[in-house]
């Protein structure tokens, strides 16, 4: 009888910690399945999925049955921590534009080019997750951009689409291969595009002084709806 209550006692506690381990390793796998899908595409072998993890074969088919189950957890978990850290920085930030700076270099950061990558476009209406997981992120991204011009700190001749079409391909992967030192420029190049946006005391646009083309945009600001069209 001792034995039994022993022996059940060690089965609860181990619980937990198998539990811990499940959770890490199929951070590690989304983490991984991230980072190669980004550069070889969702057709990428499995097989160097779980040699970038860390993980096995049946670890791997455990969490995701198939490619499209771990395509479709890859993109919820880049969603999710976009637009987690867009909330982060709203909360946090007391300057408007700061938020807008940390979002976008959130984003990007995160994989936003990637994620447009992986997923046609009628899936993230079809799938409920999906789309709900989208709705989080373009909330997040009109918020930061309303404060923004709200306070006079972001042009206003920009929309919500624009910063987002822009984020999208500033973040875009390039080829296997193709400039080793990529996470570099691209932070540079969102800080530029992000520098462009900035109204440093508000009220107008910015005036390079005599002989600067002009600042005005061409068109009208993008939105949401258009980038769904």
């Amino acid at each position: 009888m001792a034995d039994d209550v022993a022996g059940a006692v060690r089965a609860r506690e181990a619980k937990p910690v198998r539990r811990a381990d499940q959770a890490r390793n199929r951070e590690r796998i989304v983490a991984a399945a991230r980072e190669v899908f980004a550069v070889r595409g969702t057709g990428a072998p499995m097989d160097l999925i779980t040699r970038t993890a860390g993980v096995g074969s049946a670890t791997l088919y455990r969490h995701f049955p198939d490619r499209d189950t771990l395509v479709h957890g890859v993109c919820l978990d880049v969603a999710d921590r976009i637009s987690e850290r867009g909330r982060a920085a709203l909360a946090e930030e007391a300057d408007p534009f700061e938020a807008l700076r940390r979002f976008a270099v959130g984003a990007v950061e995160e994989g936003i080019g990637a994620l447009c990558l992986m997923l046609p476009d009628h899936l993230w209406v079809d799938d409920v997750e999906l789309h709900a997981a989208r709705r989080r992120v373009d909330a997040v991204a009109e918020e930061v951009v309303r404060r923004a011009q709200r306070a006079g700190r972001m042009r206003g001749d920009v929309g919500v689409g624009d910063v987002m079409v822009a984020l999208s391909q500033l973040a875009r992967p390039l080829p296997e291969g193709v400039c080793a030192d990529i996470e570099r420029l691209t932070e540079r190049h969102v800080r530029l595009f992000l520098a462009g946006l900035e109204l440093p005391g508000g009220g107008g646009l910015p005036d390079g002084g005599p002989g600067w083309p002009s600042a005005e945009l061409p068109g009208r600001p993008a939105t949401l709806e258009d980038l769904r069209r």
